[in-house]
């Protein structure tokens, strides 16, 4: 049951991310290792009794040490000061206490935490990076560009990155940016690529039917509208989609922004009755993702979405879904194009939107596209295959402390 490690989430287990981000991972890795995980509760999940106590007995279950913490909000910088220095003094304990020899940190203030517990007791760390934070929130509108939050977490990046023992990113493209960092030079960190990972069990073609209903064509958006994702061109494409496809359908699975995607829809004179806006549950969104004929999602191109991998890829292709997408977005266009299972536009104008909605109905027809689909979802986003990756690198660490 060794290497022991201490797994430090910011996220809340009580929340949807923690259970499929998280915990999806850790239940499989509890086998291999024994694991204690720090979490951080927001007070409204806390508050949900009947929903804490059976996540309690989920993690109990399978032999996870769960160490809930409370989630701190306001004031901004002094609560997450406050909730570092509550997780870096459980953290010191627990290590101490279990003999623990590794500390697994997701994004960035965990690894606060982690690097506390590295410098004062020689634990292996495990920076689980999850994207470029500090750029995100700039290139998200939430921080100016050079201010003081931005300085200061670029300066934790690179203590990050110069202390990590193993630095996972989800995308190859990251780790070529993060390789030309001029602090690196010559100090490399060990670098493994592990992309957010789809349960391929439920996301998964639907069977095959005996004697299959005539429907039309169907495109299928799922996911938020805001900040990253534009709405505005992908109403645009499903416009030139009808032309070429008078009868063609856009499904829409999003929650909270509905009033907003029928206001765009209406902007965009597009038929109301031509795209279903609806929500739906996680098993839902995988029941709807397999009467879809493709996938389409268009997310701003910015320096930080180099390190992103959208979780709905995976859930498309696993379900043998084509898609899509556009260029400057982690490793989507690699993956599309090389395994020929997506189409990507360069840019957003008419003539390349018309040329991509070609190639992409020629896709569709394509006799093996839905297992090729399916392949190439379990090569790039199995949850065993990350589970696997882990474990690899728990060993390796655990055997260097």
């Amino acid at each position: 049951m060794n290497p022991g490690v201490l797994y430090i989430s910011y996220d809340g287990m009580i929340e949807p991310l923690g259970q499929s981000q998280v915990l999806a991972y850790l239940k499989r890795l509890s086998g291999k290792s024994t694991i204690h995980l720090i979490s951080f509760e927001k007070a409204e999940d806390w508050a949900n009794k009947a929903e804490r106590q059976r996540i309690a007995r989920d993690i109990a279950n399978v032999g996870i040490y769960w160490h809930p913490l409370r989630y701190h909000k306001r004031p901004s910088m002094l609560a997450t000061a406050w909730d570092v220095g509550c997780g870096a003094v459980a953290g010191i304990w627990l290590v101490m206490r279990y003999r623990l020899r590794i500390v697994h940190a997701r994004s960035y203030v965990s690894s606060i935490i982690a690097l506390v517990l590295k410098r004062l007791t020689g634990v292996a760390y495990l920076f689980d990076m999850r994207g470029f934070w500090a750029d995100e929130r700039v290139d998200g509108g939430l921080w100016p560009a050079g201010g003081g939050l931005f300085r200061v977490a670029k300066w934790f990046e690179q203590r990050f990155l110069l202390n990590a023992d193993c630095v996972v990113s989800l995308t190859q493209a990251a780790v070529n940016e993060m390789r030309t960092f001029s602090f690196l030079q010559g100090r490399i960190p060990r670098f493994e690529i592990i992309a957010t990972c789809a349960d391929l069990q439920l996301f998964r073609p639907a069977p095959e039917d005996s004697s299959p209903s005539v429907r039309p064509f169907t495109l299928g958006y799922v996911g938020s509208v805001g900040v990253w994702y534009l709405l505005d061109e992908t109403l645009r494409c499903f416009k030139l989609l009808r032309e070429r496809v008078p009868d063609a359908r856009l499904h829409i699975l999003n929650r909270g922004g509905h009033d907003y995607i029928q206001e765009r829809i209406v902007a965009l004179n597009i038929d109301p009755s031509a795209v279903q806006v609806e929500a739906a549950d996680h098993a839902g969104v995988a029941h709807a993702m397999q009467r879809m004929d493709a996938g389409i999602f268009f997310i701003k191109p910015a320096y930080s979405k180099t390190a992103s991998a959208p979780t709905k890829l995976g859930e498309f292709l696993g379900c043998g879904v084509p898609c899509l997408g556009n260029s400057g977005v982690g490793d989507m266009a690699t993956i599309l194009n090389n395994e020929q299972v997506g189409v990507i536009l360069d840019r957003f104008d008419d003539t390349a939107m018309r040329e991509a909605i070609e190639h992409l109905l020629q896709l569709v027809q394509t006799q093996d596209i839905k297992s090729r689909c399916r392949q190439v979802a379990l090569r790039y986003f199995s949850l065993d295959e990350g589970v696997s990756k882990y474990a690899a690198i728990y060993a390796q660490l655990g055997l260097s402390t």
